[in-house]
């Protein structure tokens, strides 16, 4: 196979990959469920492969993984941008050298102090966008967790330590995956599933699911079904307001699952679902788990359009639903918010200048998140191509160059 590098686009490597393959750019797109003028234009750089859609449907069509195609980890000079990397060999011998009732350390704090660990520190540096902390902490409480769930002092330390692992493992998860580690990502999910139906919590099992189901982006029909029959499983146990939220994400998860799937009626079942069960709930973005509550489905309705193909004034239109200021005190939803009225915005030319000025903002927000997401650096990346460069403004050019992209 032709060799390319980080720098390349996807666009370019989706070109590589269809001809070592010998196939046309009809064949492809025929697979793929999509036009030859799109598919051209994705290959020419004039388009943004960034709808999780397209991306599982040519990995389909080529017979190649999405990191084949997408292009993995990248690594530039910006320490912002690289240093979080440097702990994820920390964080995946944390993740793979014991199994849940095994121990890979001697000893370790007591767990009621590594419980305020993480719901102190490490839930800070993740809503903070601080993932080099968030590296630092994780892989050493999630050994000490294990040591806990090997040799518990009694049975309430056994319960503190499979809840508090299993929150730890759903951070990694989600770190690994911002850092584009998503096999690592995979595996993090998985032992938050493991330690859950062992704590026999179906709240606990509910959180981890949101994230393992998240993480199985090879199959989109499978993760919708993974979402929803979690989904089923908690609603009976849905009495509480902390079971509400968890059920809330999962369908706002059922809903992402299904729009990448193609299925868009389903879709907004789910985004409507979860916003009538967010009216149950107070819209407390600090406190709610992962901030559900109506703001937060407001926030999805932009993420999920964005995913269907949405973007200009209808983006645009329903950022103005969301109350900006209350996003002020979580840097991480504010960023993500940011990010994706961004993306949408670059959809479309009278909206273009529009969205380099929502990235740049969200990039200032949370620099490390920002500049870590392949589907941001695909969007500037292909923004950089309609303006020619040289056209493109000071701003934009020097975004890309933060990120890694040449011009």
């Amino acid at each position: 196979m032709q060799q390319y590098t980080e720098s390349t686009t996807i666009g370019a490597r989706l070109r590589i990959l269809r001809k070592w393959r010998k196939m046309t750019l009809a064949q492809v797109a025929g697979l793929a469920g999509m036009s030859v003028s799109h598919l051209s234009n994705i290959e020419r750089g004039l388009s943004a492969l960034d709808r999780r859609s397209y991306i599982a449907g040519l990995a389909g069509a080529l017979r190649v993984s999405e990191s084949d195609l997408v292009g993995g980890p990248h690594l530039s000079a910006d320490p912002l941008q690289s240093e979080p990397h440097s702990h994820v060999s920390a964080l995946r011998q944390a993740l793979t050298s014991a199994e849940l009732g095994e121990s890979a350390v001697e000893r370790a704090r007591p767990v009621a102090e590594l419980a305020e660990l993480l719901a102190g520190p490490v839930e800070h540096a993740w809503r903070s966008n601080d993932y080099v902390t968030e590296g630092q902490l994780l892989p050493d409480l999630i050994d000490e967790l294990h040591y806990h769930v090997a040799a518990p002092a009694d049975e309430a330390a056994l319960q503190l330590a499979l809840n508090t692992l299993v929150e730890a493992s759903v951070h990694a998860s989600g770190l690994a995956r911002i850092l584009g580690y998503a096999d690592l990502g995979h595996v993090g999910a998985a032992k938050a599933v493991d330690a859950a139906n062992r704590l026999g919590d179906p709240v606990a099992r509910g959180r981890a699911m949101y994230m393992f189901a998240r993480s199985d982006g090879r199959d989109w029909t499978r993760a919708a079904r993974k979402a929803e029959a979690e989904v089923a499983r908690l609603q009976p146990d849905a009495t509480s307001s902390e079971a509400l939220q968890v059920l809330g994400m999962l369908m706002l998860n059922a809903a992402m699952a299904q729009a990448a799937n193609l299925r868009l009626d389903a879709a907004r079942a789910w985004l409507d679902e979860a916003a009538e069960v967010a009216r149950h709930v107070p819209d407390d973005i600090d406190r709610n788990w992962e901030s559900f509550g109506s703001t937060n489905v407001k926030i999805w309705r932009i993420k999920v359009g964005v995913e269907m193909g949405e973007g200009g004034r209808q983006v645009l239109d329903l950022a103005k639903t969301i109350d900006r200021s209350r996003l002020g005190t979580y840097p991480a939803r504010k960023a993500n918010f940011l990010t994706e009225v961004g993306r949408g915005l670059a959809r479309e030319k009278k909206t273009r200048d529009g969205a380099v000025t929502w990235l740049l903002n969200a990039e200032r927000v949370g620099p490390q998140r920002f500049r870590n997401l392949s589907r941001v650096r695909e969007t500037v990346a292909v923004l950089m191509e309609q303006a020619k460069a040289d056209a493109g403004g000071r701003e934009l050019r020097g975004m890309a160059a933060r990120l890694g992209i040449p011009y």
